[in-house]
């Protein structure tokens, strides 16, 4: 089968399109054909080496596709099972071994693509605004890359809760898009000092929660911008990683709380997982929610979703399918 394996870090070229030996299933296990698979700043991570990993290394963490095969034991799914998933790895490829208990079932009105782009996303903004900080219709929060797939989402779904949402964006294209997910306000960080706008904005009150996906460039200055106790959610570090931090920090500017959530804890059971990822379809399937997919590539053409995604010069989600999708 084709898959896409790095053998050293380093950036896009070292994503290579090679023939390897298709996986079976073990006990607990299903094989999966994928169609499409999302891609995902973890992916860069790994690539880079900013998270660690054993080489080679099929990339990917998030994919839908048929169940083809299954081990012995599995009793949550079956071949021919249209399914989704993320936090298994190897995705990008014609075939995976997936974990039974993370596959979940594709509504017969979602195509792969979307159900793709909506699992690691969707899933991380569920339980951003519903369990890492339950965002209430009288709060106020603050959403960095409010364009990007997952920022999109999570202001969608900050909206559906009835909360005020202030979303930072570098263009006005970007603004765009965040206006239409439903962003309250819009600050151009490009052009203008995000801190002072949200003091401007909540009239020195500041925010109850900031939902920051960037890290170094925005970490402190977002600390300055909540309200006393509210919570810094740091979810992911596309911008680097943040400074080390003095907890007495928090105390000086307000009590605040500061948390670096996973979608692994909050999805750590079968009854969690299907919980959040069935609302999540569930609301796209209504058309309460909308997933924004950014471009579609060949699995091929990995490196360049990448260069892409590195670029920030996309909106929405990068998608890659297989000759088979």
């Amino acid at each position: 089968m084709k898959a896409i394996q790095i053998h050293e870090t380093g950036g896009p070229e070292k994503l290579k399109y090679v023939d390897i030996e298709a996986p079976e299933p073990g006990p607990k296990q299903a094989l999966v054909k994928i169609a499409a698979s999302g891609v995902n700043f973890i992916d860069v991570y790994q690539r880079t080496g900013l998270y660690k990993t054993n080489l080679p290394l099929t990339l990917g963490m998030e994919a839908a596709g048929v169940v083809e095969k299954l081990g012995p034991g599995v009793t949550e799914v079956r071949p021919g099972d249209r399914v989704a998933y993320a936090m298994a790895p190897d995705s990008y490829a014609e075939y995976a071994v997936v974990p039974a208990w993370q596959l979940v079932k594709i509504p017969g009105e979602l195509d792969f693509s979307s159900a793709a782009a909506a699992m690691l996303q969707g899933m991380t903004a569920h339980y951003l605004t519903r369990s890492t900080y339950p965002l209430k219709s009288d709060e106020t929060c603050l959403v960095h890359a409010a364009a990007g797939g997952a920022g999109r989402l999570i202001v969608q779904m900050a909206r559906m809760a009835g909360a005020r949402v202030i979303t930072t964006v570098s263009t006005e294209a970007k603004a765009e898009i965040a206006r239409k997910a439903g962003a309250t306000d819009l600050i151009l960080y490009t052009k203008q000092d995000f801190e002072a706008e949200v003091k401007r904005l909540t009239k020195d009150e500041g925010v109850h929660v900031v939902y920051d996906s960037v890290g170094a460039s925005t970490f402190m200055q977002g600390l300055n911008c909540l309200r006393p106790r509210g919570m810094m959610v740091l979810f992911g570090q596309s911008g680097g990683r943040v400074p080390a931090v003095d907890p007495a920090i928090l105390g000086a500017k307000g009590s605040l709380f500061l948390t670096r959530p996973s979608l692994a804890h909050y999805a750590a059971s079968r009854e969690e997982l299907l919980r959040r990822a069935g609302e999540v379809f569930q609301w796209i399937v209504s058309g309460s929610l909308k997933v924004l997919i950014g471009h579609t590539y060949h699995l091929s053409e990995a490196a360049q979703a990448h260069r892409d995604l590195e670029s920030r010069a996309t909106a929405g989600k990068l998608i890659l399918v297989t000759q088979n999708a």
